[in-house]
């Protein structure tokens, strides 16, 4: 590999103009993403609307939390704009795992069959299901079936072993909207609509269930519109505008919400009950701002794509293609690489970016992870943020953004930093 040595004025000014380069070929695609940002948001101001919006639902009751005219204002405003019967946005939830956790174990019964047809699921919850870990209370452990198949066939989705599945009598069907941790496309709207049409006329009593991390306000439905009848996610992802501290949503058919939610709390209380903390203006004013967030994050996605595609590294998705999702993959090939870039994304952090990101065991997952992330909510991936598990072929799982400068200014501080390690030429502009 040719030797590069300039100097760092020389060198940043070379990276820089390679990323506005890169950026001035997406202008169509970030355009139209700017432009999807009003549309977003309409839904949400006519929610607001709608259900009344005023101070007054900015504080919580103490206690219990039964009458908490906020808490239900939260959830009215969360259906309407998820397009569901009924919603349920708590602080309880610890996590889009723990709200994930509580649809799957307060709908479905020992004796039920649970498929997953994306494959293997997200890391954090192969212990709730029950296919790693101890025996804790799994769903397994319950006596629920559980099988798995993949429907993606490179960039297209295999109805015919979908179809095939259904052959069987299956109670749910879990869908995970995002990528995660696997080289694959994350599914449109548009294929959440055709398997959920398949499923429910093959099997009409067959519930789909859509994990939708990562995915909100990406596309101008939700699958909560196009025939999901349960869907869960995160308030530290994309719904919480980088400004919500912790918490989920579940959204979908009214029966089954409940049915969640006894699993949050308990039977006879279900929704009914649980403060919102003094947060609802935190949650609400998320809400407000995830539209701009998400399309800013998915602008720094398309040029994080464009950068390290000129690189030479293989990335998913490609920049400018279709984004179901917030996360960007990208293929680094060897363990120096990866950590020199987790380390350069760090250290342009706005909080704790004097840390170095080494590799460690995370809760929820099996591998060591390397992550950096100094965000200002912890484990916040609607700010900017990368992981990966150091394993080959290193692949880094990149999402979030709160602005596109941000990403910019990480990017070139992680090119830089390849150079300077020789592990990369810069192109030719």
């Amino acid at each position: 590999m040719k030797n590069i040595n300039p100097t760092n004025d020389f060198l940043h000014k070379s990276v820089f103009n390679l990323v506005s380069s890169v950026e001035d070929g997406l202008k169509q695609i970030i355009d139209r993403r700017t432009k999807g940002v009003q549309i977003r948001l309409e839904k949400v101001l006519k929610a607001f609307s709608d259900q009344g919006l005023g101070p007054q639902h900015f504080s919580s009751v103490s206690g219990y939390g039964h009458g908490d005219l906020g808490r239900e204002l939260i959830d009215n405003v969360y259906a309407s704009v998820f397009g569901a019967e009924k919603a349920a946005v708590r602080m309880q939830f610890v996590s889009g795992t723990h709200a994930i956790a509580s649809a799957l174990f307060g709908v479905l019964r020992p004796g039920d069959n649970l498929l997953s047809i994306t494959g293997k699921p997200y890391d954090t919850l192969e212990e709730v299901i029950g296919i790693r870990g101890k025996n804790h209370g799994s769903l397994i452990d319950f006596g629920i079936k559980y099988d798995e198949i993949s429907i993606f066939n490179g960039e297209n989705i295999d109805f015919k072993s979908l179809e095939l599945a259904l052959q069987s009598s299956r109670k749910m069907i879990f869908i995970q909207r995002s990528s995660g941790y696997s080289w694959r496309p994350s599914l449109s709207i548009k294929n959440i609509e055709e398997i959920c049409k398949l499923i429910h006329f093959k099997q009409p009593n067959c519930i789909c269930f859509v994990d939708n991390c990562y995915g909100e306000f990406v596309e101008e439905k939700e699958p909560s519109e196009v025939g999901a009848d349960i869907i869960a996610g995160s308030l530290i992802k994309n719904p919480g505008g980088t400004i919500v501290p912790s918490g989920g949503y579940i959204a979908g058919q009214d029966h089954l919400v409940e049915k969640a939610c006894c699993r949050l709390t308990a039977p006879g209380i279900g929704s009914k009950g649980g403060t919102g903390f003094d947060l609802n203006r935190l949650v609400l004013q998320g809400l407000f701002l995830s539209p701009q967030m998400v399309a800013e994050a998915l602008i720094g996605s398309d040029i994080i794509a464009g950068v390290f595609q000129k690189l030479g590294f293989e990335v998913q998705p490609l920049p400018g293609k279709f984004r179901g999702d917030l996360i960007q993959t990208i293929c680094l090939g060897n363990a120096k690489a990866l950590k020199l870039v987790c380390k350069s994304f760090q250290l342009a952090s706005p909080v704790s970016s004097y840390l170095n990101p080494i590799p460690a065991s995370t809760p929820g997952y099996e591998n060591d992870l390397i992550m950096a992330g100094g965000t200002f909510i912890d484990g916040s991936t609607s700010e900017f943020s990368a992981d990966a598990p150091l394993l080959p072929p290193y692949n880094l799982f990149v999402q979030g953004g709160t602005h596109r400068a941000h990403v910019k200014i990480a990017i070139i501080q992680a090119v830089i930093a390849l150079v300077q390690e020789q592990i990369v030429d810069l192109p030719k502009i």
